[in-house]
């Protein structure tokens, strides 16, 4: 499960990136862990490898306390 939650929270631009990212998404979406809002705008950057969700995410205004949890993972990292 912690393979999940560094994927999805991972910066990382080279290709695939962002379908790897979504791909983590969808099975943490599926556990529970984010809302259906969350997921589209991973499934929406998932073919651009350097977009972060988390920007897009701010710039929706959606997704804030999902945000803070990948931030303090990032910051963990």
């Amino acid at each position: 499960m912690g393979d999940l939650w560094a994927i999805v929270a991972s910066t990382a631009t080279g290709d695939w990136a962002g379908r790897a990212r979504y791909a983590a998404a969808m099975a943490l979406y599926q556990q529970g862990e984010m809302t259906a809002e969350v997921l589209e705008v991973y499934r929406i950057c998932s073919r651009l490898d350097a977009e972060d969700a988390l920007t897009v995410l701010a710039l929706r205004g959606i997704g804030a306390d999902w945000s803070a949890r990948i931030r303090a993972l990032r910051t963990a990292g």
